[in-house]
């Protein structure tokens, strides 16, 4: 079959894990696919975690064997204080699928990209400019260049540019933020206090403060990432908007310190602000157009499944447009009914975890103790359970 070269069956703007999962997908089925992807990359993420459920969808993609071993490294479980001051623990190990990961997103995201190309996805370095409908067909500004195609994924992320420009709106539940520093891994050869060696504690740990909860975890390449997250409007009065301020906070609380200030003595050098807020997209599919990934709906990192809603939107979106192209005029609506449905879960679950933490009774806790419109009970919610 000869591929026009402007004229693909489907263009996929965003070339991280959702967007990706959904070109592979389409190309499995005998599509033409552009991937437009910023050379850049998509800047600094929040939680670089990718939960155990993941992995039979990587594997159905074609690229769970494909991916170096220098993008991740294992996450045995999650470590919280939470609700009280002790640690509890939620492990993978005995579960079906094995561990999890602590990814780092460039060269993962990079890895999955040369699996698309290797399964015939056509990538495109820049970002879609703008798009229109005409004659049935879309066309797209991909950074000077004109594409027409007669379906869209936008997983362009969060903010869903692509289909805010198709007349969708953003609804966001709340400003979420993770003020983040690296910490390098430089305790060679020492039993940390978690019992590992080299100072490496293959798990996450989250602990909750006042002015929200912290978050660490080891990422490949001896480095470990702390991140503090709260409210973008109490960043200030929590002491974290310089890294002197950061570094004492960190200092108040118990596990993070114990295991962040055993590999450094100092604040860090420079913070990184990233949004980590809860949002939808409304609707997040329309005829000839399907949103994947945070940019159908964007959670809480609380809940650690960024990553895996990224490749299950993907490939989602993807059996829409397949479907829609064959024929079934409700593909789109049964794929928005469904992104709608798992967001609202997680909204219930999200509830019930931050209601279990009652110790502090500050603006960051009140908030999340105030009646939601999406409610549920529900037993055992911990953080990093909400997938």
């Amino acid at each position: 079959m000869t591929r026009l070269r402007n004229s693909p069956d489907v263009l996929v703007a965003g070339g991280g894990p959702a967007g990706v999962a959904a070109a592979l997908t389409l190309a499995s089925r005998g599509a033409d696919v552009v991937l437009v992807h910023c050379a850049q990359g998509a800047g600094p993420r929040v939680l670089e975690s990718l939960s155990p459920l993941a992995r039979p969808l990587l594997r159905g993609l074609g690229v769970l064997d494909r991916l170096p071993a220098a993008c991740h490294a294992p996450c045995h479980g999650n470590r919280s204080s939470w609700g009280g001051p002790a640690l509890t623990a939620s492990d993978f190990l005995h579960g079906p699928y094995g561990a999890g990961w602590h990814v780092d997103r460039a060269p993962f995201d990079a890895a999955l990209r040369r699996a698309a190309r290797a399964a015939g996805v056509r990538l495109h370095a820049g970002s879609v400019r703008s798009v229109a409908r005409h004659g049935g067909r879309w066309r797209a500004d991909v950074s000077g260049a004109v594409m027409t195609t007669p379906y869209l994924v936008d997983a362009t992320g969060a903010r869903a540019r692509l289909a805010r420009r198709l007349g969708a709106r953003l609804v966001r539940t709340d400003h979420l933020v993770a003020v983040a520093a690296g910490v390098p891994l430089t305790v060679p050869g020492h039993d940390g206090p978690y019992g590992t060696r080299g100072g490496r504690e293959r798990t996450s740990l989250v602990e909750s403060t006042p002015f929200g909860w912290w978050y660490t975890a080891s990422l490949p390449g001896g480095r470990q990432v702390v991140m503090a997250v709260t409210d973008a409007d109490l960043v200030a009065g929590a002491g974290l908007r310089t890294p002197e301020g950061w570094w004492a906070a960190l200092a108040a609380t118990r596990h993070v310190r114990a295991r962040a200030t055993g590999h450094r003595t100092t604040a860090p050098d420079r913070l990184r602000v990233l949004p980590a807020g809860t949002s939808r997209t409304l609707p997040p599919a329309g005829p000839g157009w399907v949103a994947a990934g945070d940019a159908a709906a964007a959670t809480d990192p609380i809940a650690a499944r960024g990553l895996t809603h990224a490749l299950a939107t993907g490939i989602a979106a993807a059996t829409a447009l397949t479907e829609e192209a064959d024929g079934d005029p409700r593909a789109q609506s049964r794929y928005a009914a469904l992104v709608d449905a798992v967001h609202d879960e997680f909204l219930r679950a999200r509830a019930v975890c931050y209601r279990a933490e009652e110790r502090w009774d500050t603006p960051f806790w009140t908030r999340r103790r105030a009646p939601a419109s999406v409610t549920r009970r529900a037993a055992g919610a911990t953080p990093g359970s909400s997938r």
